[in-house]
């Protein structure tokens, strides 16, 4: 008699596959007549930034769980060639302390988080967005491009950003050992040598021998 009961106050089948048909069609005329406004000038509602934030957030935390940071974070070394990387490739966006609004930080939505304040990823996890990017954001991944020790020369860098002066920031940008194509030979070269110390030198010597192989070795057309 219960059961019975309890199935008189469940809706129908016809009464769910007709709800289930005026949603999906409601949603389809959503995307198809262009209702949701996607210029960046015209912000999300607060629900949807709530809900795209979160998303992104969890994201990035549970595929940055696992890395870990390489020993010398801190150096000197490090922190120089990714001042001179964050100066070519990030300040644009970024920003940094004493650095004014570029037209195209200005235009970004959502903005670009400035790095000088203080940052709320872990080193892994700001490897991970720096690596591999965020979809819905102007953030580009940058892994695509550049080598792990590089990507961590960056992340030196801004983990160093929050409370440095204006003129701790010129000085740190000044002090980049090379021009950006020589910052990339050097990430190269230290991979090279990170072989060398995790493989042995038998194995790295392989490494550079095969690539200088392929950088000696004729190309067809």
């Amino acid at each position: 008699m219960a059961r019975k009961t309890a199935r008189e106050h469940l809706p129908s089948l016809t009464f769910t596959a007709v709800l289930l048909g005026v949603l999906l069609l409601g949603g389809a005329a959503f995307v198809y007549f262009g209702i949701y406004n996607i210029a960046a000038d015209d912000p999300h509602t607060p629900f949807v930034y709530s809900v795209l934030d979160d998303v992104r957030d969890r994201s990035i935390e549970s595929r940055a769980a696992d890395i870990q940071a390489p020993a010398d974070l801190s150096s000197a070394d490090r922190i120089a060639r990714g001042a001179g990387l964050y100066q070519e490739m990030c300040v644009s966006c970024h920003l940094g302390p004493g650095v004014e609004p570029s037209e195209l930080s200005q235009g970004l939505y959502p903005q670009a988080p400035k790095l000088a304040g203080q940052t709320d990823h872990s080193p892994g996890e700001l490897f991970w967005i720096i690596k591999h990017g965020v979809k819905l954001t102007a953030m580009p991944a940058w892994g695509k491009s550049h080598s792990d020790p590089l990507i961590w020369d960056m992340v030196a860098f801004v983990g160093k950003l929050p409370g440095m002066s204006p003129a701790q920031f010129q000085e740190t940008i000044a002090s980049a050992p090379a021009g950006h194509d020589e910052m990339m030979e050097m990430g190269s070269d230290h991979h090279t040598e990170q072989q060398a110390i995790e493989t042995g030198p038998r194995q790295a010597q392989d490494a550079v021998d095969h690539e200088d192989a392929e950088g000696s070795a004729p190309h067809g057309h």
